[in-house]
């Protein structure tokens, strides 16, 4: 472990983050602060996990810093390949996704840290820094918790040292029980009844160094538990473009003690060569040796790392072999030579003895769409669809195998559509009644052939008929044959309100027949009666309809639904006033409402129609009933007659908008001064007043004279702005034009009295 590394745990603010959350400039900063740091690397190490911090922290956290590190020298050698622009682009390095067993080490949701909480391994080696627990029970009770120290023994009570460095955990509790026997006589014995058990407590950091064709290559601390998956996911496993993941070395002192093939846990969960690491232990990672690419419908398609001797039956394995759909007749390969590609078409027999070599690309196709002894049969049989193709089956077989012809296939004619040779297509035409009557030869299949057999319905334009009008249910209907008027009036559901009862009408195409139509005319009409109960005449109601007829049912011409206006206010009975016909007007509904109320104030009578509201004077309305503006009611309509209001409202550009009491005897100009006075952006040509009934009456000028509205109770009376002066003020353009105007009028007049005055 780095010191830099370690120091960053130490450091306060960090405590409460994760070493994944931590930006690329804190982790900077934080290895600049080791640097400058004083403790060893072990005392650091020591300090750090007595404050609580697991394997797994240290780990991540040393993953970020070789990440910092490396970001750097990654841009440096960009830098370099783009200055020598020379020098040939090498081919794009594989992505980690499509190498095979690239994903284990880039999951960032994976760890492989070790359990620390398992019971202590019999064959592990005591080394300096670990943590020995013996626990004396029995007759006599006594815990011990001595740390080795680096010269490799540990001290109880007062007894000599006791040297237990490369000792497994059993051995060094032999030894310890054997000097603890000079304290506790008959130690672990049956009949002295005190027994000592020694376990591991925290264990030490151990020193692995990951070289060859690693992400991350250098020197590592690890907990003393740490195997060689531990150690490869620290460093980020072998590098995806370059490294082996089957030719991972293990040296101790300078021998090899063990191989490992990543593929055995991938392909097998077989952790043998997954051994436990030892201080100073080295991980290399050798170069790929041969590396071949499988596509298509294999079940994993990738990158595989081949050993000598596999053959590509083991790469198939590899990939979980074909899927459903390969095409497993044979495969193809690309094969680089010295100058050029190679195509090479491989059988199954030889995929057991056929070797792969380097940059090979195995493609492994899909199964063709096509049905190899297929015949269909649609349209006007039971079961419609796809048969097999028997070895000579006819059309007569073929039919008796869809359950046969509906009743209603069409026995002219069937067609066979065929695929020729060359894959032209042709259409055979068979009499299909004959065929069926035995009276012409069977029909021989082939394959993919095609047989429609059509429904008689089909060859023959959909048959409806309509009815609309006073029906409950207007619209098509389809026609079936013998359909009578009666039962098309049931299908839409009867009569409704309304209906007439004096005659109906059919429109009926013309078709053949024209006896008794007058020339020009196109559509044949037929009226018939109903009685008053809305039954059909039983004369009329057998009337035989025809394809495509359209039947009308009429509306009496005084039916309709009823209508209503509403009144409101001061008025002797306000409320909702149906409308009897279609003269009645305003003055009628106030009349119905028995009439206004003595406090009425007929000057703000507001009128409405449909959310508008439509400005009118009742008074005179009242005083005329003939007068236009006496409007006909229509449904919806509402008039409202207002109390007599004593206020008058001011508003926009006064010096203070108000609402003050109606005084008759007041002018206009004396609400305007009530208000204050006009502002400076006042409009005083463009004021106006909104009436109580909605009204508007605006100020009028004449020789300058302003005459304001004369002041009524409820009246608003609004002060406009002045608009800008840059919205009055012409543009560049538009002075332009003004004096191009100008100069071409004083050139005409010019030009005018120099022709006069020359006469």
């Amino acid at each position: 472990m780095s010191l830099c590394y370690l120091s960053i745990f130490l450091n306060r603010p960090v405590w409460s983050q994760k070493a994944d959350n931590l930006t690329d400039e804190q982790v900077q900063q934080f290895v600049q602060q080791a640097q400058a740091s004083g403790l060893s690397e072990a005392q650091i190490e020591q300090l750090a996990q007595s404050r609580g911090f697991t394997t797994a922290d240290i780990s991540k956290m040393r993953q970020r810093i070789g990440q910092v590190k490396a970001g750097p020298a990654k841009s440096a050698e960009t830098s370099v390949v783009r200055e020598q622009p020379a020098t040939p682009t090498p081919p794009p390095a594989p992505a980690a996704s499509s190498v095979f067993g690239a994903s284990l080490f880039a999951n960032a949701n994976l760890s492989f840290e070790p359990n620390l909480r398992i019971p202590t391994p019999r064959n592990y080696q005591v080394g300096p820094e670990d943590e020995l627990i013996v626990d004396v029970y029995g007759n006599a009770q006594q815990t011990y918790r001595p740390k080795v120290s680096p010269e490799g023994s540990i001290r109880l009570e007062n007894l000599s040292p006791i040297y237990v460095n490369g000792l497994t955990i059993e051995q060094a509790e032999q030894r310890i029980v054997s000097r603890l026997r000079t304290l506790y006589a008959g130690l672990n014995t049956a009949t002295s009844g005190i027994f000592a058990q020694v376990t591991l407590g925290s264990v030490r950091s151990i020193k692995v160094t990951l070289l060859g064709q690693v992400v991350r290559p250098g020197t590592y601390t690890l907990s003393s538990l740490a195997t060689v998956f531990n150690a490869l996911y620290a460093a980020g496993g072998p590098a995806p473009d370059r490294g082996s993941f089957r030719n991972i070395r293990v040296y101790r002192n300078n021998r090899l003690v063990r191989t490992l093939d990543v593929y055995d846990f991938l392909l097998h969960a077989d952790q043998k060569d997954n051994i436990r690491l030892l201080d100073q232990d080295i991980i290399f990672v050798d170069h790929y040796g041969t590396r071949v690419e499988l596509t298509g419908e294999v079940k994993q398609t990738g990158l595989y790392e081949v050993r000598p001797g596999e053959t590509l039956r083991h790469v198939l394995a590899f990939a979980g072999n074909f899927t459903d759909k390969a095409y497993t007749a044979s495969i193809a390969l690309r094969r680089n030579t010295p100058t050029e590609q190679q195509l090479i078409t491989i059988q199954p027999a030889e995929f057991g003895q056929f070797l792969p070599i380097a940059g090979d690309r195995y493609a492994v196709g899909a199964v063709l769409e096509r049905v190899a002894n297929k015949v269909s049969i649609t349209g006007a049989v039971f079961r419609p669809g796809d048969y097999a193709l028997e070895k000579n089956t006819t059309l007569q077989q073929l039919i008796k195998t869809a359950e046969g012809l509906r009743e209603d296939a069409f026995l002219n004619r069937a067609t066979i559509r065929r695929l020729r040779e060359n894959l032209d297509p042709e259409v055979i035409s068979v009499d299909l009644g004959r065929l069926l009557r035995n009276e012409t030869a069977d029909v021989p299949l082939q394959r993919d052939d095609v047989v429609q057999i059509t429904a008689v319905g089909d060859l023959r334009t959909k048959r409806t008929v309509s009815i609309q009008g006073a029906i409950n249910r207007s619209g098509s209907f389809d026609y079936v044959d013998s359909m009578t008027v009666a039962n098309l009036v049931v299908l839409a559901g009867g009569f409704s309100d309304g209906a007439i009862a004096s005659r109906m009408e059919i429109a009926r195409r013309i078709n053949g027949d024209t006896t008794g139509i007058p020339d020009g005319q196109n559509v044949q009409l037929i009226a018939f009666a109903i009685d008053q109960h809305l039954r059909l005449d039983p004369k009329d109601a057998q009337l035989i309809l025809q394809p495509f007829d359209q039947v009308f049912v009429r509306l009496s011409p005084r039916y309709e639904a009823q209508k209503g206006a509403s009144i409101a206010g001061e008025v002797v009975y306000p409320g909702t006033y149906a409308i009897r016909d279609r003269n009645e007007r305003i003055s009628d509904l106030i009349t119905r409402s028995g009439g206004l109320k003595a406090g009425a104030y007929l000057p703000a009578t507001r009128f409405s129609r449909k959310g508008e509201l439509v400005s009118l004077d009742l008074k005179r309305i009242l005083s005329n009933p003939d007068d236009v503006s006496n409007l006909l009611l229509e449904d919806g309509d509402l008039l409202t007659v207002p109390r007599q209001t004593e206020l008058v409202r001011i508003r926009g550009e006064v010096v203070n908008p108000a609402t003050v009491e109606y005084d008759p005897a007041k002018s206009f100009r004396a609400y305007v001064g009530e208000a204050g006075g006009f502002t400076a952006k006042a409009s005083k040509r463009k004021v106006y007043v909104v009436g109580a009934n909605g009204k508007i009456r605006p100020t009028r000028s004449w020789l300058g004279i302003r005459k304001y509205p004369s002041p009524e109770a409820g009246m608003e009376l609004v002060v406009p702005a002045r608009p800008p002066k840059d919205q009055t003020r012409l543009s560049a353009s538009e002075r332009l034009a003004v004096l191009t105007v100008i100069a071409t009028a004083s050139t005409v007049i010019l030009t005018a009295i120099r022709v006069i005055t020359n006469r």
